[in-house]
């Protein structure tokens, strides 16, 4: 008997005393009848001694045993460990590794088959069909699932033991990890620039569509963006005219031409193929020394100009430019003169 019990029953013991004793006292008992109140609740009191419940760890004599009581057999555990699982990325494997815990149905399993092998081989499914789900990139948040989905206690496909799994770990090999990363940042970067691709088309699209589509739309465009500089605006009808026209490929159109081109064009240069090689560079070599002589004021005869024309001919011929310079200082002689292969003498103006 424990203590807490022997208090227990002393203290009823007590109370039920106090109550005889007032009983009697108030309804004034013959002396036979306290004989038998008394008597009776010693008995009660021993009976309730006799009764109490056997204490923690109790061990009856050998006589008292009771029989035997089939027992469940104990769990067993066994780890296994990198345990390849496919995922739902071709050539990207988990890891798989986990403490696995099993307990036979069977209470004396036969010898001819390995619990613990079967265990093995239920858990090891379980996760294979779970991992075939999962993306690879996300292994962390994969794992965590896992270790819920095999932590409850499932037969194996026989039916012969039932197991589960702890510890579960679900990872990737390093040389994945690195590749997915890679893959990771190519893919936001191209994200990235595609955004900034369809940003420049829809821009050059506006631009081309909608404000540089006639030179009125370009200027509306431009007044628009600076309200307050009206007449720096119309200064600028004629490069916004000749935008307008480069950007849809064509010509300005008449109404904006004089204010596109206020100065006569410069001539259209002349290529090899509209004309002789020799008369177009001598028209090339005559425009030049006319530009020149007209910039310094100078006649064709006169000898600081025949000077400067020889020492510019020398120049072009210490360049590698040989039949230039020779066009160039025939235009400056005169007819009595004879060409000669000597280079003229240096003279200092």
């Amino acid at each position: 008997m424990t203590s807490g019990h022997r208090t227990l029953t002393a203290f009823l013991a007590v109370i039920c005393s106090l109550v005889l004793a007032i009983l009697g006292l108030s309804l004034d008992w013959p002396p036979w009848l306290w004989c038998v109140a008394g008597t009776g609740l010693l008995a009660v009191v021993l009976l309730a001694l006799g009764t109490s419940p056997r204490p923690y760890g109790y061990i009856p004599p050998e006589n008292t045993l009771e029989p035997d009581v089939p027992q469940a057999p104990p769990r067993q555990e066994q780890r296994v460990r990198d345990v390849a699982l496919p995922s739902a990325l071709p050539d990207y494997d988990f890891l798989f590794s986990a403490t696995i815990r099993w307990v036979p149905e069977e209470a004396d399993p036969p010898p001819y088959f390995d619990p613990g092998a079967l265990a093995m081989q239920g858990v090891v499914l379980r996760a294979r069909a779970f991992a075939a789900r999962q993306d690879p990139r996300s292994s962390s948040l994969a794992q965590h699932q896992l270790s819920g989905v095999l932590g409850v206690m499932e037969p194996d496909p026989s039916c012969r033991v039932i197991a589960m799994a702890k510890d579960v770990r679900l990872t990737l090999s390093e040389t994945d990890q690195r590749r997915l990363s890679a893959l990771s940042d190519v893919r936001k970067d191209e994200e990235v620039w595609e955004h900034e691709r369809n940003y420049e088309r829809s821009k050059r699209t506006y631009l081309t569509d909608d404000v540089l589509k006639d030179p009125g739309s370009a200027v509306v465009w431009w007044l628009a963006r600076n309200g307050e500089q009206v007449e720096h605006t119309v200064e600028r009808i004629g490069l916004l005219a000749r935008l307008s026209a480069a950007a849809n490929n064509s010509e300005v159109v008449e109404p904006f031409r004089d204010l596109a081109y206020p100065y006569p064009p410069p001539p259209r240069e002349t290529f090899a193929d509209e004309a002789p090689a020799e008369p177009s560079q001598a028209r090339s070599a005559e425009s030049l020394a006319e530009d020149l002589m007209s910039w310094l004021g100078l006649d064709r005869e006169d000898p600081t100009m025949r000077l400067l024309a020889d020492r510019f001919a020398d120049y072009l011929r210490a360049a590698g430019k040989k039949e230039e310079a020779d066009d160039f200082a025939e235009f400056f002689r005169l007819p009595e003169e004879e060409p000669s292969d000597d280079p003229p003498e240096d003279v200092t103006p």
